[in-house]
């Protein structure tokens, strides 16, 4: 048998690789989405807060139940009860359930009998990871606020037990915590819902009232809505969140009905101040110490209503985005025992110093992706 030629042996070996007209015949890689829609996780995420940390974006929510869509690494039973569900993401986008931030056995029993975890707030003050979060049922006449600590946002988390309750701080309907560092370095609180947002300063590492509860009680200000003794009224606010921006304090706020499926009328407002408890004036000078004021950054059009209970975040270019709840239209409001409300994220625009969402609506049609 005749030998072939070194050269031309080399190129059979080499032949079954190739592919038509030369080209390699491995798969092309997969083509990168270029853009998102709302919502960006569903069916259920209420209240959410957002951190960021190691290059990786955890959100936290509200006590609920559902199907929980798992990561490809379930740490745990995803029918189960979620008692402070955290997702995780790389970009913002694409939402993965980890792991509840509670268990039933370790769940808090301070408050009312049957109560929940409601609109938790996670800070980082130094190297700690803190945990705020409202302990109430429906309708509860003495809702309370705790804390709780982890070395990493996922946990395992410490519980702290309470800060206070309503009766004990003077503030009724004390739910929706917001915690954030002023430019003093002083760590201040934010919270209520539609009976007055009330502020206190806590201690440094943000674990208790700074001088005790007495000391709290009589120096708290009211930075929103009318005063506590004043009956509900959804025309106020709840959910406060407090960003700091180019020498202002920025006071998010939600006003309207926010459980009441697609007849929601939960929006987004905001005002800003130059002092961590205000005064936090709108656009048009007047402040938040009565209902109907501050700037609509988002409100319910045809795709989303019920939008609210927000955080903000910015993004790898320093663009800001809104990331909040709200019901789709095109479905119905409620997910077996919860309100169906979806995670949605939207970039805010700046005009005179105020943010606001393109269109004043959630928005529906594909949009660019944040910067990671």
């Amino acid at each position: 048998m005749k030998k072939l030629p070194v050269l031309l042996l080399a190129a059979a070996l080499v032949l079954p690789v190739l592919g038509g007209c030369g080209e390699p015949s491995t798969p092309p890689a997969p083509e990168q989405p270029s853009g998102y829609a709302n919502p960006v996780y569903e069916p259920v995420f209420a209240d959410p807060c957002v951190i960021a940390y190691e290059g990786k974006y955890y959100a936290y929510a509200t006590e609920d139940y559902g199907e929980w869509k798992p990561s490809d690494d379930p740490l745990e039973n995803v029918s189960d009860k979620k008692i402070v569900p955290i997702l995780e993401s790389e970009d913002l986008v694409h939402w993965y359930f980890k792991k509840a931030a509670f268990t039933d056995l370790k769940k808090p029993t301070w408050g009312t009998i049957g109560a929940n975890l409601w609109a938790p707030d996670v800070v980082r003050i130094g190297d700690t990871f803190v945990m705020y979060y409202a302990l109430s049922v429906w309708g509860d006449p003495d809702p309370g606020i705790g804390v709780a600590t982890a070395s990493h946002p996922l946990g395992p988390w410490t519980d702290h037990g309470k800060l206070f309750t309503s009766l004990e701080i003077g503030v009724n309907n004390s739910i929706d915590p917001c915690v954030f560092q002023g430019d003093d370095g002083k760590v201040y609180m934010i919270w209520g819902s539609f009976r007055g947002l009330y502020g206190v300063e806590l201690t440094a590492d943000g674990l208790a009232l700074k001088d005790g509860l007495d000391a709290a009680k009589n120096a708290k200000t009211r930075v929103a809505g009318l005063d506590t003794s004043i009956a509900f009224n959804i025309g106020t606010y709840e959910a406060p969140y407090v960003i700091k921006k180019d020498g202002y304090y920025y006071l998010f706020v939600s006003s309207g009905s926010c459980c009441d499926g697609l007849r929601s009328t939960y929006h987004v407002r905001v005002a800003r101040s130059k002092n961590p408890l205000g005064p936090y004036v709108g656009s048009d000078g007047r402040d938040m110490l009565d209902t109907g004021r501050g700037d609509i950054v988002v409100q319910g059009g045809n795709a989303f209503v019920g939008v609210g209970h927000n955080a903000v975040l910015q993004d790898a270019n320093g663009d800001y985005y809104l990331l909040y709840h709200g019901f789709d239209t095109s479905k119905d409001g409620m997910y077996g025992n919860s309100n169906r409300r979806n995670l949605l994220l939207d970039k805010l625009e700046w005009k005179n110093g105020f943010p606001y969402v393109e269109g004043l609506t959630p928005t529906k049609e594909e949009q660019p992706l944040p910067a990671v």
